[in-house]
């Protein structure tokens, strides 16, 4: 699994028309490839929520989702598992085929509220959707169950 976790301001996620809406918080674009598992989806979640990305009463990035008591959207994005290695158009090849990858997806979600304790806004998985966001910071990390950095 691939996340790229955007600390915001605020997000909407809209298919036509809007769908979710979360305030601060994390905005999550979620990418699945078939090699992954459940220890992925626990690692990833447990990652996500504890992640320390939030100023304290310091200024300092000391506070995570669960203590700043933020929301979390998450959005399916087949597109992270994207190679360019070969020419310019992108191969997709190592992203889950819907059949494995909504199973997972809907189980990261689950955790993930269970992780933080509360409701994970979404997108619709497969849609085109249009994302909008305000960064705050901007803070964006890159995390790779594949690599654990």
């Amino acid at each position: 699994m691939r996340a790229v976790i955007q600390k915001v301001l605020k997000a909407s996620v809209s298919v036509g028309e809007k769908i979710s809406t979360i305030e601060t918080g994390l905005l999550i674009l979620l990418g699945i490839e078939e090699s992954d598992l459940t220890d992925d989806i626990e690692w990833l979640s447990g990652k996500i929520a504890r992640l320390r990305i939030f100023k304290d009463g310091d200024g300092v990035m000391n506070m995570s989702l669960q203590d700043v008591g933020g929301q979390a959207m998450v959005i399916s994005q087949f597109t992270l598992h994207a190679s360019t290695k070969k020419g310019n158009r992108p191969s997709y090849i190592r992203a889950a085929k819907p059949e494995a990858a909504i199973p997972l997806y809907k189980k990261f979600i689950k955790q993930l509220e269970t992780d933080i304790g509360q409701e994970v806004k979404t997108g619709e998985f497969g849609a085109y959707m249009q994302v909008s966001l305000i960064n705050d910071g901007p803070v964006t990390i890159i995390i790779d169950t594949k690599n654990r950095e």
